[in-house]
């Protein structure tokens, strides 16, 4: 009796540690599980390790993470609107790009309303403008080249401008600057750098290619088009524009219907309960009414990352690549060189600097970021923001993006007919 009553309290003691180790082993499963996330008061999930670094922002700074399957690996204040200053051209870029298409080529005409006669147009040389951003010296002397191959050595009348015409990143429209080049008297390095790169067998010395433009009054006659200067293909531009950040998106956005339309396509672009976080009054963030939340930029560019993939294109064909691209980007992260492909704004005036872009990671992939800071001083934001990303990078193992520059600029792409 007394045998069996201890072999029944020895089999309850078993029983008891073996739920007990059950139960041990659990809790570490379940440990296992949610150590590598912390929670905030909503319940959302981050990776400690950049929630932590988020914090290093500032407590009221904005900063929005999203690894490729959506998980949120990091966020503050990310539906916070504030000043993104130049974050505005992933807008932009997007906008243009689905009205425009990537291989879109803006067209300047250049037209002649006078008999040539022994190399001098009898009446004025037109320029019927195309809007064409990309217009710079080098341009002007690809076509200036072309006018010397026609014969057209002076023109009797002026240069008259017809449509919207921009040059060297300004309007000009009057074509004054433009005369300016066609005549010798602006743009020296440029033809010297059109001469190492595109030869041809005519004068070397752009004073002996200029043309006089002897500025007499003529009658205006019917115009015969003489060239067609073609620009390169727009994610060509794009890409140069947003190397360095240039405010000529305005002028570039201008031929889709300016910042109502770029507006437009951004929050049709956006899930409906972002769309209220994003306000684009123009195209390149210099005015102070233009805002946007961390999460709104960062769908923004998972929406601008499937527009380029349809179209069989990548970041690194419109944006820069750190390190590598020059322009913004160019010193950024050196010690992290070609990890990141993103865009840059600044604006002290607005408190506004900026970091947003994408990084390839082993751990999450494709992680796409924004980072907004309000009024911090830009050198401290940019240290803050260059801290958060070694973060991201280190802890999600960062895989340099496959890329090689072109070494052309981009006036090489443009055509002539």
């Amino acid at each position: 009796m007394l045998a069996s009553v201890a072999l029944r309290a020895t089999r309850r003691r078993r029983y008891a540690a073996t739920v007990m180790w059950r139960l041990v082993v659990l809790v570490g499963i379940v440990w296992v599980a949610l150590a590598g996330r912390t929670r905030d008061a909503t319940g959302q999930s981050f990776d400690p390790s950049l929630q932590s670094a988020a914090r290093g922002l500032g407590s009221d700074q904005g900063v929005y993470a999203e690894a490729q399957d959506g998980a949120v690996l990091a966020a503050q204040a990310a539906d916070r609107p504030v000043h993104p200053a130049s974050v505005n051209k992933i807008a932009s870029s997007l906008a243009v790009l689905q009205r425009l298409g990537p291989g879109h080529r803006f067209e300047t005409d250049l037209l002649a309303d006078g008999p040539l006669l022994n190399g001098q147009l009898g009446g004025n040389l037109v320029v019927e403008g195309g809007g064409d951003p990309s217009l710079v010296y080098e341009n002007a002397f690809l076509m200036l080249r072309r006018l010397r191959v026609l014969g057209v050595r002076a023109v009797a009348g002026d240069l008259i401008v017809r449509g919207p015409f921009v040059f060297n990143w300004h309007p000009d429209p009057d074509g004054s600057r433009f005369r300016l080049a066609l005549s010798g008297h602006d743009g020296a390095p440029a033809w010297a750098s059109v001469g190492r790169l595109v030869p041809w067998n005519g004068p070397r010395r752009l004073d002996d290619a200029a043309i006089v433009f002897r500025r007499s009054p003529v009658s205006d006659g019917p115009a015969s088009r003489i060239l067609v200067h073609r620009s390169p293909p727009l994610v060509r531009i794009l890409k140069w524009l947003n190397d360095y950040s240039n405010n000529v998106f305005q002028l570039l956005a201008e031929q889709i219907g300016g910042p109502t339309v770029v507006e437009a396509v951004a929050r049709a672009n956006l899930p409906p309960g972002l769309r209220g976080e994003i306000a684009i009054a123009d195209a390149t963030g210099e005015h102070p009414a233009d805002r946007m939340s961390p999460r709104a930029a960062v769908a923004l560019l998972r929406a601008l990352d499937a527009e380029l993939t349809r179209r069989g294109l990548s970041f690194v064909d419109i944006f820069p690549v750190s390190g590598i691209d020059r322009g913004t980007l160019e010193e950024r992260l050196l010690d992290h060189r070609g990890m990141i492909v993103g865009k840059t704004g600044t604006f002290p005036s607005y408190g506004a600097s900026a970091l947003v872009g994408i990084a390839r990671t082993r751990r999450w992939g494709m992680v796409t970021f924004a980072i907004l800071n309000s009024w911090v001083p830009v050198p401290e934001a940019r240290r803050r923001q260059d801290a958060f990303v070694r973060s991201l990078l280190d802890a999600g193992g960062a895989v340099p993006w496959p890329y090689h520059p072109l070494t052309s600029p981009p006036f090489t792409d443009a055509r002539l007919d």
